[in-house]
């Protein structure tokens, strides 16, 4: 074997090994992206079961923060929902109005945690969680909520019945 037949085994022997660690660090990023995700969003696929008389229920589990968050749908797209009964609408983050193609209605002030800001008035032609659907929800776009989950309160949670027992809610829709 020749110097070079030596150079290029070297070479080839570091380079399977850089491209390992590469696959490695790639798998280890994926998973625990995915497992931090799970531990923000615990609701990510949701079962519907259905109670006598033809109600619909979803269970909800709090995640490790405290908050109630879970997947769902605005005019059929996903978002991400924060459940805040303390929140008198369904509060939308500007960008993300954009991505649900909602126009701005009439501005309006409204009093937050961090003091009043300016919010416009949007109709929401549906709004779903699992299978708890609501039409034409009055909601807010926020310029000013800087979040990437839309606040879900009381102009939709109004209209579904809800029980919280340790870390679980239950979300009923009653027909």
């Amino acid at each position: 074997m020749s110097d070079n037949d030596v150079r290029e085994q070297k070479r080839m022997g570091t380079t399977m090994q850089v491209l390992a660690w590469v696959v490695l660090l790639a798998l280890g990023v994926f998973y625990f992206s995915d497992l931090l995700d799970k531990q923000y969003n615990p609701n990510q696929s949701l079962q519907t079961g259905y109670v006598e008389g033809g109600g619909r229920e979803v269970v909800l589990q709090r995640n490790k923060f405290g908050h109630y968050v879970t997947s769902g749908m605005i005019n059929g797209k996903p978002v991400t929902f924060m459940l805040d009964t303390g929140a008198t609408g369904v509060a939308i983050p500007d960008a993300l109005a954009s991505y649900l193609g909602l126009q701005r209605g009439a501005a309006f002030p409204t009093q937050t945690a961090n003091g009043t800001s300016m919010s416009y008035a949007a109709r929401l032609d549906t709004v779903s969680i699992g299978a708890i659907e609501l039409s034409d929800v009055s909601a807010a776009i926020a310029p000013g909520l800087q979040t990437e989950e839309v606040l879900l309160g009381m102009s939709f949670l109004k209209h579904i019945e809800f029980t919280q027992r340790g870390d679980t809610l239950i979300l009923r829709q009653l027909p």
